[in-house]
């Protein structure tokens, strides 16, 4: 008995999963739910839809200044989960690394760098020390949103999925921008 244990015992370790380490630039899908090559696909293509926009000219022609972006949360519609910070880290990144625009933090991430100018406050030297007042404000903000159309007959099935977005300027919550990125794939199980 003992030794029927051990056997059975070695042989629910042997059967492992076998792990590839691929390039994260890799197109992989599995399961044809949103992955991480949709994220990287609809960032790019929705920053450079908004960095070559008419909306910036016309921006810089009446202020005279780059405007400056905050991007708020993706909201997700879909009935799958979806982790939509990384699709607004990578906006985040094409924007910064386009410079046609300035990006601000995030609501949370002002909350840390409060913290940290408190602490200065406090404990930096006076030459080193930052001020507060003096954070720069957004004009505009990207809204935007995840919906999914799921259609299904027998073992396939097509997934599609839409994020629109718009650019609403802070002040007057004119939308100077609306732009979209869709993506449609066939799953056979």
């Amino acid at each position: 008995m003992l030794v029927a244990a051990a056997l059975l015992a070695i042989a629910g370790c042997g059967g492992g999963k076998e792990v590839i380490r691929t390039d994260a630039g890799e197109r992989i899908d599995l399961s044809g739910n949103w992955n991480d090559t949709d994220a990287q696909t609809v960032s790019a293509a929705l920053a450079d839809q908004i960095q070559r926009g008419a909306w910036i000219e016309n921006f810089l022609a009446e202020k005279g200044k780059k405007p400056t972006l905050i991007v708020a949360p993706i909201r997700n519609k879909t009935a799958e989960h979806i982790a939509t910070k990384t699709l607004v880290n990578q906006l985040e990144r094409d924007f910064i690394n386009g410079g046609r625009v300035r990006v601000v933090a995030s609501s949370e991430e002002r909350e840390q760098v409060r913290e940290e100018r408190a602490d200065q406050q406090e404990f930096a030297s006076p030459e080193t020390m930052k001020k507060w007042g003096r954070e720069k404000g957004a004009d505009v903000m990207l809204i935007g949103e995840i919906n999914q159309i799921i259609d299904r007959e027998g073992k396939e099935s097509v997934r599609y999925y839409q994020v629109d977005c718009y650019l609403v300027d802070l002040e007057d919550n004119t939308k100077l921008w609306a732009g979209d990125k869709e993506i449609k794939k066939l799953v056979k199980d």
